[in-house]
């Protein structure tokens, strides 16, 4: 019959164990002493660390926006599409980086308000180029063609293109109807041709300061996903014959509903990887007869930080006015009656003159 074996030279004493536990309860309070930290010290590790794991993010939304465009690229060789003229641009420049490029959207009969915009806060000549040099802002009044091309309408922009050198001419028919169209071939287009961090949407009838609109973006650099802008939530009009009638206003609800969030349209921004994801899908995204729901609606279902900054969609003044007094400069002005600030071409230069930021802000600024 088997039986247990006895066992034998496996007793230790009491005095071995509370030696073994004296040892370990001494290392552990030495291990301690020596970890003791003070909790300022803790909490600028841990605000590291976040930064640290934005700053990764982002860099892993671009690499996957970068690896889509790259896709795309070679399905567009694989079926024999030609290359855009954008993209072949864009490979031959071996692109710098920029903070942000700013298209402000006009139209064929809107010479006075774009004047209006290089005599106050656009940069002109080789301002605007030292400016993108030493700043990395890039300025362009976007615009497209006329449904007669090669027309006097495109003859006008060409000759005030050669002699400003401002534009940036879009693969697209002009018309107010299609501005939601402008804006996603806006986007692709640019963020084509210009490597940068952020891109805006300005109106050629909106007051901006440039500076203050820098600074405000490079606060959300190491964040990936971001759109900007003043956020609302109007009214979904059904009634046809009035402005900003939306045809598919059974898609949000019951009548009487109201829109999704999302940035008014005078100013908004997008971040890189935001523009990369409308060039990418531009052929499938649908558009709204308003071009600032059609940009939100293309967010909605992103994991997209939206940004509600109320110094995008400052009144002009007094508003303004008292604000830059108060040492709260805007970004933006404009007057909500008039979707821009009324009877611009005469009045931006008073509008700067009393709530712009004053030129050495634009020169002295490190963003």
């Amino acid at each position: 019959m088997w039986t247990v074996p006895e066992v034998r030279d496996v007793s230790r004493g009491a005095g071995f164990e509370d030696e073994k536990l004296k040892l370990v309860s001494e290392g552990c309070d030495s291990v301690m002493k020596n970890v003791k930290r003070e909790p300022a010290e803790i909490l600028g590790e841990v605000s590291k660390t976040h930064h640290a794991i934005q700053a990764l993010d982002k860099t892993i939304s671009n690499l996957e926006m970068e690896l889509a465009a790259a896709r795309a690229t070679q399905e567009s060789i694989i079926n024999g599409s030609p290359l855009s003229d954008n993209l072949k641009i864009n490979e031959l420049k071996g692109k710098r980086k920029y903070l942000m490029v700013v298209g402000i959207n006009s139209a064929f009969s809107s010479r006075k308000r774009r004047d209006s915009v290089r005599a106050t806060w656009m940069p002109q000549g080789d301002k605007r180029k030292k400016l993108e040099e030493e700043k990395g802002i890039v300025m362009r009044f976007v615009i497209g063609h006329s449904a007669t091309s090669g027309g006097i309408l495109d003859r006008a922009i060409e000759a005030e293109d050669k002699k400003h050198g401002d534009f940036l001419r879009l693969e697209h028919v002009e018309g107010y109807l299609e501005l939601s169209a402008k804006t996603k071939i806006f986007f692709a287009t640019a963020v084509a041709l210009w490597d940068a961090d952020f891109y805006v949407k300005v109106d050629d009838d909106v007051h901006v300061n440039i500076a203050t609109l820098g600074a405000t973006l490079a606060r959300h650099r190491s964040k990936p996903r971001v759109y900007i802008g003043c956020m609302k939530s109007g009214p979904v009009l059904a009634q046809k014959g009035v402005r900003y009638h939306e045809p598919e206003y059974w898609k949000f609800g019951e009548e009487g509903n109201k829109y999704f969030r999302h940035a008014t349209g005078q100013l908004y921004a997008i971040s890189k990887d935001l523009a990369s994801y409308i060039s990418i899908n531009q052929h499938v995204l649908h558009k709204f007869a308003n071009e600032d729901v059609s940009l939100g609606s293309w967010f909605i279902g992103l994991d997209a930080e939206h940004i509600d900054d109320r110094r995008l969609c400052c009144g002009t003044p007094p508003d303004c006015e008292w604000k830059a007094q108060a040492g709260n400069v805007c970004v933006a002005s404009f007057d909500w009656s008039c979707s821009g600030i009324c009877r611009s071409a005469e009045r931006m230069k008073e509008v700067h003159r009393r709530c712009g930021e004053g030129e050495n802000a634009l020169w002295s600024a490190a963003f």
